[in-house]
């Protein structure tokens, strides 16, 4: 059974999930920075080969951190539905739910219509 606390807690899931996505595309870009001006500047193979590593490294999580934030919003909306069907319509945890909804969602603008689609 949904309650307000565990909406609330979903919702701050979705809020650091989505905090950590952002992290990671910030670091890729900060990485891939300098990883090109070490091309540039001819820098040594082995140093030029371990930033390559942290690059793919920091690739990486950004996919498995995006299935992360998609399994969490699917929760996250799941228990404000439960909620609303209890007519638990109203209150600051409920605004928090549908504001870190709208605001994922962004991230995702391909995600709600297949989600439509298969239902």
């Amino acid at each position: 059974m949904a309650t307000l606390r565990s909406l609330k807690i979903k919702t701050s899931t979705c809020k650091r999930i989505g905090k950590e996505l952002h992290s990671y595309e910030k670091e890729v870009e900060t990485e891939a920075a300098k990883t090109a001006k070490m091309k540039e500047n001819g820098a040594d193979p082995y140093d030029l080969k371990q930033q390559e590593n942290v690059l793919a490294e920091s690739r990486m999580m950004i996919p498995d951190c995006r299935k992360r934030l998609e399994s969490s919003l699917v929760d996250l909306k799941a228990t404000l539905a439960e909620l609303e069907e209890l007519n638990q319509k109203e209150g600051q945890e409920i605004e928090d739910a549908r504001t870190t909804i709208s605001e994922v969602e962004k991230l995702f603008p391909t995600s709600s219509t297949s989600e439509s689609e298969g239902l």
